[in-house]
């Protein structure tokens, strides 16, 4: 009854919120950012904050001591004091300040939620849809969901609405908390919200019309005879419209730059970066980071993550290093796990541009950071990936000189990479080395050790190696299972990998991947061995993995005796029949093949719910049609 109430609750909160109304006046002007002289001046009076006249109010770029707000934030408890001595901190709050100290508390929303209620109710800032959707996200869990839906209220009370990206990240973290109630809500609210949204439909009248051709003088009479109000809102939703087309994009960001009365700021710039920040605009995106920074704008601390770990995961390494030093060097510098995770993604290449790793490590110490146990190893699995093993070794006594002690992730980075040089011998003796210093290898270290044999072809040695981890005591896994049983089978050793499986399923407790028992399924059907291929499959199923017939079939309907077929569905059945999916599947491959006698054949030794079921029967009536026909 309580869940059926909160659940009413929320959707008949995302109701209420639909239900206010914006003055159809003001649609588009909510955010207009640039102000005249006279106005500006009006709003200089009633500055808690320094801010130079002569600059765009909360556009400033160069906040004074983002970190000392952040400590202040961080002192205590959110009071009338803590406000206080933000009002006297004599730092200067732009766009990009409030998105920062926002990033910095997105662990804690209580003092997030502090912040952005102090910032909120200043007179002279404006909030921009880049930073409501960084505060939704922040809200969204199940500790802070009240405040979630107050934002909500507030962005629609102020005509800003969630974008389908804001919207889509939003859902999937609320799926995984499993707060189903707001599930409901959140996509009812977007639904509603996306049927009376007036601007969203201008917006996508202009992105029709820009991506429709190529930008011409025509494209720009259809955008000007639009006659639509400009706002740093409405340009972020066409941006965010145009997000494949990043030429396009491009071009309408430079239109409206030139259009009168609208003048590009740090929340568009941002917006347009963040389209171009891909693989096939690489140079358009650094000509608007000159553009930016040349114009007195920093790139906000939410804009560089995402385009970041863009540039990271399409392998744009380079680019990300060089993003990461203009950040590094300006006043909102990406924090420890930011930094760690660039250095990873270029450690984690087949071959590790030592130099970039180099700038990144360099850069971070640079800003008084000191190294900690992770960043030591990331580095140490760079040198020794890239086999240069010298180098390694002086990371290592660096590490130790730094009072971090090497260990089954340090030496574990050194196998990989001897293995990966061919040097076995030399890998072997590293764990010889473990020991001697302190540092029992563990499962993980002989699995780098075994599949480095594995795939070298030295399957025998790699034996060799398995044998001495189980004198150690050390428990086998199903990863090592699979290395050793694919080990096998790319040296065509197939009865091996098969006797190998049998062997340590029957004398431990490992139980084998779903994917080992299917790959070796397939190889020993494809060596004729149906026998040990059924036997795989009872084992499958009685470890609890579903059935996997798909390779049985065609074989027993080409190769297979009507016995066979029997077994078949015996070791498909551990306490009931097979389903009828399973009979129609052979039934239907044997007609196939034209082996319609051991079809019917097979149909007698079926029981009777089978035989008699109206499927079979239009079936085998098809069949024997077809061949009267014949």
């Amino acid at each position: 009854m309580y869940r059926a109430r909160t659940f009413l609750a929320r959707v008949k909160l995302a109701n209420s919120f639909l239900s206010t109304r914006i003055s159809p006046a003001r649609p588009l002007l909510t955010q207009v950012t640039h102000f005249s002289p006279n106005s500006l001046s009006n709003f200089e009076l009633h500055l808690p904050f320094y801010v130079n006249a002569h600059q765009k109010l909360y556009f400033s770029s160069q906040p004074n001591s983002v970190g000392s707000i952040i400590e202040i934030i961080r002192s205590g408890d959110w009071s009338a004091e803590l406000e206080n001595e933000l009002e006297n901190s004599n730092s200067v709050l732009t766009h990009e300040t409030v998105i920062y100290v926002l990033k910095k508390l997105d662990k804690d929303p209580e003092k997030a939620w502090g912040f952005f209620n102090w910032v909120s109710g200043k007179n002279w800032f404006r909030p921009s849809l880049t930073l409501y959707s960084l505060v939704l996200r922040i809200f969204a869990n199940k500790g802070s969901m009240d405040k979630f839906w107050i934002v909500i209220r507030r962005m629609k009370e102020e005509g800003f609405y969630i974008d389908y990206e804001t919207y889509t990240t939003i859902l999937e973290i609320v799926r995984k908390e499993r707060m189903a109630n707001d599930v409901v809500a959140l996509k009812h609210f977007y639904e509603r919200l996306i049927q009376e949204n007036g601007m969203d439909g201008i917006v996508k009248s202009v992105v029709d019309a820009i991506v429709k051709g190529d930008w011409n003088d025509e494209v720009e009479k259809k955008l000007k005879d639009m006659k639509v109000e400009l706002s740093d809102n409405f340009v972020v939703s066409v941006l965010k419209g145009l997000r494949n087309y990043p030429e396009k994009a491009l071009r309408f960001f430079q239109w409206v730059g030139g259009c009168e009365g609208f003048e590009h700021n740090s929340i568009t710039y941002n917006a347009v970066a963040r389209v171009l920040g891909r693989e096939d605009s690489m140079r358009e995106f650094w000509g608007i980071v000159e553009e930016m920074k040349s114009a007195g704008y920093e790139m906000d601390i939410d804009s560089y993550i995402k385009i970041s770990r863009h540039f990271q995961k399409f392998k744009l390494t380079e680019d990300a290093v060089r993003l990461y030093e203009i950040m590094m060097d300006g006043p909102f510098k990406p924090s420890g796990v930011d930094s760690f995770m660039l250095l990873r993604s270029i450690a984690g290449s087949d071959k590790p541009d030592l130099d970039l790793v180099s700038r990144v490590t360099k850069r971070y110490e640079a800003t008084g950071n000191a190294l900690s146990k992770a960043y030591y190893d990331t580095i140490h699995r760079s040198f020794t990936s890239a086999q240069r093993f010298e180098e390694a070794e002086k990371i290592m006594n660096t590490m130790r000189n730094a009072g971090y002690k090497p260990d089954n992730i340090t030496y574990s980075q050194l196998v990989f990479g001897l293995c990966k040089a061919g040097r076995l011998e030399e890998a072997c003796k590293v764990l010889d080395e473990m020991e001697a210093n302190g540092c029992i290898p563990d499962i993980k270290t002989w699995t780098i050790l075994i599949k480095g044999h594995c795939d070298a072809n030295e399957v025998d040695k790699a034996l060799i190696c398995f044998a001495r981890m189980m004198e150690k005591d050390c428990s086998l896994d199903a990863d090592l299972l699979d290395v050793l049983v694919n080990g096998f089978l790319n040296q065509k050793r197939i009865e091996g990998g098969y006797k190998l499986l049998e062997e340590m399923v029957n004398n431990t407790r490992v139980i084998p991947w779903q994917a080992t028992y299917k790959l070796l399924i397939e190889k020993l059907l494809g060596a004729r061995k149906l026998e040990e291929a059924m036997n795989l499959l009872q084992r499958m199923i009685k470890h609890g993995y579903p059935p996997y017939p798909e390779p049985f079939v065609p074989f027993i309907s080409q190769f297979g005796t009507v016995i066979d077929a029997v077994d078949f569905f015996k070791a498909l059945s551990v306490k009931q029949y097979p389903s009828l999916l399973a009979y129609l599947h052979i039934f239907q491959s044997f007609f196939k093949e034209g082996r319609h006698s051991e079809a019917n054949d097979l149909l007698f030794k079926c029981p009777h719910h089978i035989r008699k079921h109206p499927k079979i029967s239009k079936l085998f009536g098809s069949a024997k049609n077809a061949d009267n026909m014949a």
